[in-house]
């Protein structure tokens, strides 16, 4: 049994939804018309309300305490909730990223297990070079060679 509350879950009829909210019944009716709000529906068709819907009804009148009508919180609600459901996918999209990022990860340390195995099993297959291999030093890493000179009067003796 868990004890985590629902949200999402109706239990509150219109009358004390109304006084939670601080709003007068037929304000959440109207809400309700104009689809603002939908509580859940008894069997017997009460409707009851659930926490989201009161935190949607605080929203609501706190929207319209800015100067917003009815349609201008409509259209924000309706904003809210797609700017809601890009932040999910977008997380959901960086789950996937990162899960695919570890997958490549693992296989690219998977190959280069096997080709340094296959590298020293060429090696040992093929014995020493035909041809000696000579190292060759670029020009301007080559060490320069002493140049002495017998009229340097440090180096008298």
């Amino acid at each position: 049994m868990s004890l985590e509350r629902d949200e999402t879950r109706p239990v509150f009829m219109i009358g004390v939804a109304a006084e939670m909210a601080g709003m007068h019944p037929q304000t959440l009716r109207m809400y309700e018309r104009r689809g603002l709000v939908q509580p859940g529906r008894t069997k017997g068709r009460t409707r009851l309300y659930s926490e989201a819907d009161l935190a949607r009804l605080r929203r609501i009148q706190v929207l319209g305490e800015t100067g917003l009508n009815l349609a201008g919180i409509e259209r924000v609600l309706d904003l809210e909730q797609q700017l809601e459901q890009a932040m999910r996918r977008v997380r959901d999209l960086e789950r996937e990223v990162q899960a695919r990022m570890a997958e490549h990860e693992r296989a690219i340390d998977a190959s280069r297990g096997s080709m340094s195995t296959e590298i020293v099993h060429l090696r040992r297959a093929s014995g020493p070079p035909a041809v000696p291999i000579k190292h060759v030093i670029p020009a301007g890493l080559r060490p320069v060679p002493r140049v002495t000179d017998s009229r340097d009067p440090r180096r008298s003796s």
